[in-house]
Protein backbone atom coordinates (compact mmCIF):
# COMPACT_ATOMS: atom_id res chain seq x y z
CA UNK A 1 0.00 0.00 0.00
CA UNK A 2 1.61 2.97 -1.00
CA UNK A 3 1.53 6.19 1.41
CA UNK A 4 0.35 8.18 -1.04
CA UNK A 5 -3.33 6.51 -1.58
CA UNK A 6 -3.71 6.79 2.51
CA UNK A 7 -1.91 10.40 3.31
CA UNK A 8 -4.97 12.86 1.45
CA UNK A 9 -6.78 11.10 4.23
CA UNK A 10 -5.56 13.46 6.91
CA UNK A 11 -6.15 16.89 4.97
CA UNK A 12 -9.07 17.87 7.29
CA UNK A 13 -7.46 19.58 9.74
CA UNK A 14 -3.64 19.21 8.98
CA UNK A 15 -3.83 21.50 5.54
CA UNK A 16 -3.39 24.09 7.76
CA UNK A 17 -1.29 24.98 11.29
CA UNK A 18 2.24 23.54 12.23
CA UNK A 19 0.81 20.15 11.10
CA UNK A 20 0.21 21.32 7.44
CA UNK A 21 3.78 23.07 7.10
CA UNK A 22 5.46 19.55 8.56
CA UNK A 23 3.42 17.76 5.92
CA UNK A 24 4.56 19.98 3.21
CA UNK A 25 8.07 19.21 3.86
CA UNK A 26 8.16 15.76 4.62
CA UNK A 27 6.37 14.94 2.24
CA UNK A 28 7.27 17.48 -0.59
CA UNK A 29 5.91 17.29 -4.08
CA UNK A 30 3.38 14.48 -3.29
CA UNK A 31 1.83 16.51 -0.42
CA UNK A 32 1.15 19.34 -3.36
CA UNK A 33 -0.23 16.83 -5.26
CA UNK A 34 -2.75 15.47 -2.97
CA UNK A 35 -3.94 18.90 -2.15
CA UNK A 36 -4.70 20.01 -5.10
CA UNK A 37 -6.49 16.98 -5.60
CA UNK A 38 -8.66 17.67 -2.53
CA UNK A 39 -9.06 20.55 -3.82
CA UNK A 40 -10.69 19.45 -6.95
CA UNK A 41 -12.65 16.73 -4.95
CA UNK A 42 -10.83 13.82 -6.38
CA UNK A 43 -11.45 10.35 -5.35
CA UNK A 44 -8.23 9.48 -4.50
CA UNK A 45 -8.27 11.79 -1.75
CA UNK A 46 -11.06 10.89 0.66
CA UNK A 47 -11.82 9.78 4.40
CA UNK A 48 -15.50 8.81 2.68
CA UNK A 49 -16.66 5.02 1.89
CA UNK A 50 -15.71 6.09 -1.42
CA UNK A 51 -12.05 6.67 -1.54
CA UNK A 52 -9.56 4.42 -2.93
CA UNK A 53 -8.28 3.97 0.37
CA UNK A 54 -11.12 2.78 2.11
CA UNK A 55 -12.21 0.34 0.04
CA UNK A 56 -8.72 -1.11 0.10
CA UNK A 57 -8.74 -0.92 3.52
CA UNK A 58 -11.77 -2.66 3.84
CA UNK A 59 -10.91 -5.30 1.49
CA UNK A 60 -8.33 -6.28 4.00
CA UNK A 61 -10.10 -5.75 7.31
CA UNK A 62 -13.73 -6.02 6.39
CA UNK A 63 -16.60 -3.70 6.70
CA UNK A 64 -17.92 -4.77 10.52
CA UNK A 65 -17.89 -1.48 11.97
CA UNK A 66 -17.90 2.04 10.96
CA UNK A 67 -13.91 3.47 10.32
CA UNK A 68 -13.24 6.97 10.22
CA UNK A 69 -11.01 7.12 7.55
CA UNK A 70 -10.24 10.96 8.08
CA UNK A 71 -9.63 10.10 11.74
CA UNK A 72 -7.75 7.08 11.35
CA UNK A 73 -5.33 8.93 8.90
CA UNK A 74 -4.62 12.06 11.05
CA UNK A 75 -3.79 9.75 14.11
CA UNK A 76 -1.30 7.60 11.87
CA UNK A 77 0.33 10.47 10.24
CA UNK A 78 0.40 12.19 13.71
CA UNK A 79 2.17 9.51 14.92
CA UNK A 80 5.15 9.69 12.55
CA UNK A 81 5.55 13.91 13.25
CA UNK A 82 5.59 13.02 17.40
CA UNK A 83 7.54 9.87 16.44
CA UNK A 84 10.08 11.55 14.52
CA UNK A 85 10.77 13.98 17.92
CA UNK A 86 10.89 11.38 21.21
CA UNK A 87 13.26 8.83 18.44
CA UNK A 88 15.62 11.81 18.58
CA UNK A 89 15.10 13.20 21.60
CA UNK A 90 18.12 11.69 23.28
CA UNK A 91 20.10 12.80 20.17
CA UNK A 92 20.65 9.41 19.22
CA UNK A 93 18.34 7.42 15.88
CA UNK A 94 18.70 3.60 17.23
CA UNK A 95 18.00 1.13 15.04
CA UNK A 96 15.66 -0.71 17.28
CA UNK A 97 13.78 2.57 17.16
CA UNK A 98 13.58 2.07 13.59
CA UNK A 99 12.57 -0.98 13.45
CA UNK A 100 9.47 -0.71 15.70
CA UNK A 101 8.51 2.41 13.25
CA UNK A 102 8.68 -0.54 10.31
CA UNK A 103 6.81 -2.60 12.04
CA UNK A 104 4.15 -0.12 12.81
CA UNK A 105 4.27 1.03 8.75
CA UNK A 106 4.20 -2.83 8.05
CA UNK A 107 0.98 -3.42 10.08
CA UNK A 108 -0.92 -0.08 9.08
CA UNK A 109 -0.29 0.06 5.86
CA UNK A 110 1.28 -3.17 4.27
CA UNK A 111 5.40 -3.67 3.09
CA UNK A 112 4.63 -1.04 0.57
CA UNK A 113 4.90 1.62 2.91
CA UNK A 114 7.59 1.27 4.59
CA UNK A 115 10.34 3.02 2.54
CA UNK A 116 8.13 5.63 1.79
CA UNK A 117 7.17 6.02 5.98
CA UNK A 118 10.94 5.94 6.26
CA UNK A 119 11.53 8.93 3.64
CA UNK A 120 9.00 11.25 5.62
CA UNK A 121 10.81 10.30 8.96
CA UNK A 122 14.04 10.62 7.77
CA UNK A 123 12.99 14.38 6.13
CA UNK A 124 11.65 15.12 9.49
CA UNK A 125 14.54 14.65 10.90
CA UNK A 126 16.36 16.64 8.82
CA UNK A 127 13.94 19.49 9.18
CA UNK A 128 14.93 18.94 12.70
CA UNK A 129 18.39 19.80 12.19
CA UNK A 130 17.90 22.18 10.44
CA UNK A 131 15.46 24.26 12.68
CA UNK A 132 17.40 23.46 15.89
CA UNK A 133 15.87 21.43 18.86
CA UNK A 134 13.93 24.05 20.16
CA UNK A 135 12.31 25.72 17.57
CA UNK A 136 11.48 22.06 16.18
CA UNK A 137 10.37 21.20 20.03
CA UNK A 138 8.05 24.28 20.06
CA UNK A 139 6.72 23.37 16.66
CA UNK A 140 6.04 19.68 17.47
CA UNK A 141 4.41 20.98 21.12
CA UNK A 142 2.13 23.29 18.56
CA UNK A 143 1.06 20.44 16.72
CA UNK A 144 0.21 18.55 20.04
CA UNK A 145 -2.36 21.22 20.85
CA UNK A 146 -3.54 21.33 17.09
CA UNK A 147 -4.19 17.28 17.38
CA UNK A 148 -5.88 17.95 21.12
CA UNK A 149 -8.24 19.78 19.60
CA UNK A 150 -9.60 17.46 16.59
CA UNK A 151 -8.86 13.87 18.04
CA UNK A 152 -10.28 12.69 21.03
CA UNK A 153 -8.96 12.16 24.29
CA UNK A 154 -9.15 8.63 24.01
CA UNK A 155 -7.40 8.24 20.31
CA UNK A 156 -4.28 10.61 21.92
CA UNK A 157 -3.76 7.97 24.70
CA UNK A 158 -3.37 5.67 22.27
CA UNK A 159 -0.95 7.38 20.73
CA UNK A 160 0.81 8.04 23.71
CA UNK A 161 0.85 4.45 24.25
CA UNK A 162 2.43 3.33 21.05
CA UNK A 163 5.37 6.69 21.11
CA UNK A 164 5.76 4.91 24.77
CA UNK A 165 6.52 1.64 22.41
CA UNK A 166 9.44 3.41 20.50
CA UNK A 167 10.87 4.60 23.54
CA UNK A 168 11.15 1.37 25.32
CA UNK A 169 12.20 -0.51 21.55
CA UNK A 170 16.16 0.00 22.78
CA UNK A 171 15.80 -1.56 25.98
CA UNK A 172 16.75 1.63 27.91
CA UNK A 173 14.28 4.59 27.98
CA UNK A 174 16.62 8.06 28.40
CA UNK A 175 15.59 10.68 31.04
CA UNK A 176 15.34 12.62 28.02
CA UNK A 177 12.89 10.37 25.76
CA UNK A 178 10.69 10.48 29.27
CA UNK A 179 10.72 14.49 29.52
CA UNK A 180 10.03 14.20 25.95
CA UNK A 181 6.73 11.97 26.60
CA UNK A 182 5.70 14.30 29.51
CA UNK A 183 6.16 17.04 26.75
CA UNK A 184 3.87 15.27 24.62
CA UNK A 185 1.71 14.30 27.02
CA UNK A 186 0.77 17.73 28.09
CA UNK A 187 0.21 19.43 24.98
CA UNK A 188 -1.93 16.36 24.03
CA UNK A 189 -3.78 17.49 27.11
CA UNK A 190 -3.26 14.34 29.29
CA UNK A 191 -2.04 13.32 32.50
CA UNK A 192 1.86 13.13 32.98
CA UNK A 193 1.11 9.83 35.01
CA UNK A 194 -0.39 8.34 32.24
CA UNK A 195 3.59 8.63 30.35
CA UNK A 196 4.57 6.49 33.65
CA UNK A 197 1.57 4.01 33.10
CA UNK A 198 2.53 3.46 29.68
CA UNK A 199 6.20 3.23 30.02
CA UNK A 200 5.78 0.47 32.45
CA UNK A 201 2.89 -1.94 30.61
CA UNK A 202 5.19 -4.43 29.99
CA UNK A 203 6.31 -5.32 33.15
CA UNK A 204 2.77 -4.67 34.92
CA UNK A 205 2.83 -8.34 34.66
CA UNK A 206 5.30 -9.35 36.80
CA UNK A 207 6.39 -6.88 38.48
CA UNK A 208 4.63 -5.46 41.02
CA UNK A 209 6.16 -1.52 41.53
CA UNK A 210 5.83 -1.29 37.83
CA UNK A 211 1.94 -2.91 38.18
CA UNK A 212 1.12 0.20 40.43
CA UNK A 213 2.87 3.02 38.08
CA UNK A 214 0.38 0.77 35.46
CA UNK A 215 -2.84 2.24 37.69
CA UNK A 216 -1.23 5.17 38.51
CA UNK A 217 -1.13 4.43 42.21
CA UNK A 218 0.91 4.17 45.06
CA UNK A 219 1.26 1.09 46.61
CA UNK A 220 0.25 2.54 49.88
CA UNK A 221 -3.15 3.14 48.20
CA UNK A 222 -6.07 1.14 50.03
CA UNK A 223 -8.07 -1.82 48.16
CA UNK A 224 -10.85 0.68 47.53
CA UNK A 225 -8.37 3.01 45.79
CA UNK A 226 -6.79 0.30 43.74
CA UNK A 227 -10.40 -1.25 42.58
CA UNK A 228 -11.41 2.48 41.78
CA UNK A 229 -8.45 3.08 39.56
CA UNK A 230 -8.54 -0.20 37.56
CA UNK A 231 -12.10 1.01 36.59
CA UNK A 232 -11.35 4.07 35.69
CA UNK A 233 -8.12 2.58 33.49
CA UNK A 234 -10.16 -0.19 31.99
CA UNK A 235 -12.64 2.66 30.96
CA UNK A 236 -10.14 5.15 28.78
CA UNK A 237 -8.63 2.38 27.81
CA UNK A 238 -10.98 0.07 26.24
CA UNK A 239 -10.70 -0.90 22.62
CA UNK A 240 -13.93 0.16 21.41
CA UNK A 241 -12.67 3.67 22.00
CA UNK A 242 -10.27 3.59 19.36
CA UNK A 243 -12.67 1.27 16.82
CA UNK A 244 -13.15 3.91 14.72
CA UNK A 245 -9.44 3.85 13.80
CA UNK A 246 -9.25 0.54 12.19
CA UNK A 247 -8.86 -3.09 13.12
CA UNK A 248 -5.10 -2.49 13.49
CA UNK A 249 -5.33 0.40 15.86
CA UNK A 250 -8.06 -1.37 17.90
CA UNK A 251 -5.65 -4.65 18.14
CA UNK A 252 -2.84 -2.40 19.59
CA UNK A 253 -5.78 -1.00 22.06
CA UNK A 254 -6.67 -4.42 23.01
CA UNK A 255 -2.94 -5.36 24.18
CA UNK A 256 -2.41 -2.91 25.94
CA UNK A 257 -5.42 -3.70 27.26
CA UNK A 258 -4.55 -7.15 28.31
CA UNK A 259 -1.36 -5.71 30.45
CA UNK A 260 -3.15 -3.05 32.56
CA UNK A 261 -5.29 -6.36 33.25
CA UNK A 262 -2.47 -8.29 34.04
CA UNK A 263 -0.82 -5.52 36.21
CA UNK A 264 -4.22 -5.48 37.82
CA UNK A 265 -4.53 -9.27 38.14
CA UNK A 266 -0.92 -9.05 40.04
CA UNK A 267 -1.51 -6.87 42.44
CA UNK A 268 -4.95 -8.41 43.01
CA UNK A 269 -2.76 -11.40 43.92
CA UNK A 270 -0.37 -9.80 46.04
CA UNK A 271 -3.33 -8.05 48.26
CA UNK A 272 -5.42 -11.64 48.05
CA UNK A 273 -8.32 -9.40 46.26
Amino acid sequence: MSIGKWIGGFLGFMTAGPLGALAGYALGSLFDQLLGSFNEGNEYIGSGSGSRYDSSYRETYGNTQQVNMGDRNSFLFSILVLASYIIRADQKVMHSEMEMMRQFLRQNFGYGAVTQGEQILKRLFDQQKQMGDAAYRNVVIQSCQQISMHLPYEQCLQMLSFLAQVARADGVVDPREVNALREVARALGLNVKEVDSMLNLSDGGTNLEAAYKVLEISPNATDEEVRKAYRKLALKHHPDRVATLGEDVKRAAEKKFKEINAAKDLIYKARGL
